[in-house]
């Protein structure tokens, strides 16, 4: 038998992985919401909460890690028609799928 070299290698789900790739200005905030996903962990049904914010948290560190990206967050914000298409534009029968919602 040979042994095998230990993987130290983090997933994208790596909580600190996911903290060291955050701004400093988010960090807070991601240790607030990963302690309250891991303290719901302890009941195995909500096990799922924990890894939806890791996921989300991954994916916020991406996004945040483009240069043009509080650029782009403004330009949503602000709903700038040169840049972004409104739902209704975009997908055929949106209005008629929100009014349900409302």
């Amino acid at each position: 038998m040979t042994a095998e070299p230990l993987n130290h290698d983090h997933g994208p789900l790596d909580p600190e992985d996911i903290l060291r790739r955050l701004p400093h200005d988010e960090r807070d905030r991601f240790i607030r919401d990963y302690r309250s996903a891991l303290d719901a962990a302890h009941e195995l049904w909500r096990y799922r909460q924990l890894q939806e914010v890791l996921r989300l948290w991954d994916m916020r560190a991406v996004a945040y890690a483009r240069p043009d990206f509080a650029e782009r967050a403004e330009q949503a914000r602000a709903g700038d028609p040169a840049v972004f298409t409104s739902a209704e534009e975009a997908i055929p029968g949106w209005s008629e799928r929100t009014d349900g919602a409302r």
